[in-house]
């Protein structure tokens, strides 16, 4: 089940709120170059050319589905393939962004200074990730796969690694001249319900279970995660579900 800029951007208004706070708090100015690691459908990259509007801007990203949404909403900018997890262009750039991006690269030890290493001096990374792994969205995810009858194929899947606030304050502040870290826990309104929160996670995070399932099985999947995420998430009395959902920002300042 490859990358859906369709099924992506189906909640992109909740999507794009905390890539809007993260750009906000970008304290670098004078900004000529910039990129967008892991652009998607280009809503975060058209977010920072709002914001840095006499910037060379870039975005980048794996799937071919997502660089062609961006490419018509924003086909003033440069788009580009590449695997976040092997970029390491010659250049360097006033301003990195990547939000919600970096939980899918391995191995951010070596990863988050490296991209610090690609700014000029004076130029801010900006990150945004997810942090929501214990949330019940996910628990319930990892249940169901290890005990459904899919578990041969899928009991194994795990996210890659993501760490607290302070190990992220660690790992930048030799590398950085600013270091700020926040977290914050967002509360999407999904008037859709409990099926709207299946469908949100159905474009991301279940994506490394269901890519490994066939047909069937995805619609059986499906159908038990939504009954376990109804009784997780309670609705209101409109039929609206709150969707709690913490995310970690960092603004390194090299």
């Amino acid at each position: 089940m490859s990358w859906s800029a369709k099924q992506y951007s189906m909640f992109e208004q909740q999507r794009t709120r905390p890539v809007r706070d993260l750009v906000a708090a970008i304290p670098t100015r004078d900004v000529k170059t910039a990129i967008d690691l892991g652009c998607g459908p280009g809503n975060s990259t058209e977010v920072l050319a709002e914001r840095f509007t006499d910037a060379r801007m870039t975005g980048l990203d794996s799937s071919e589905d997502m660089l062609s949404d961006a490419r018509q909403r924003l086909p003033a900018l440069t788009f580009e393939l590449a695997d976040i997890g092997r970029w390491n262009p010659p250049q360097t750039y006033d301003v990195i962004l990547a939000n919600a991006s970096l939980q899918w690269v391995p191995d951010h030890a070596h990863l988050y200074p490296r991209l610090v290493n690609r700014l000029n001096p004076g130029g801010s990374l900006a990150v945004q990730t997810p942090d929501n792994l214990e949330e019940p969205a996910h628990r319930l995810a990892r249940d169901i796969a290890a005990n459904g009858p899919w578990a041969d194929k899928i009991a194994s899947v795990r996210h890659p690694d993501r760490h607290p606030a302070a190990y992220y304050f660690e790992l930048l502040q030799p590398h950085c001249a600013e270091v700020d870290v926040w977290r914050t826990t967002y509360h999407h309104p999904l008037a859709g319900g409990h099926a709207a929160v299946v469908e949100w996670f159905k474009g991301s995070a279940l994506r490394p279970y269901l890519q490994k399932l066939d047909e069937n099985e995805q619609q059986a999947f499906l159908d038990t995660y939504l009954e376990a995420i109804s009784q997780a998430y309670p609705a209101l009395g409109d039929g609206t579900v709150l969707l709690p959902f913490p995310r970690l920002f960092i603004v390194a300042v090299r």
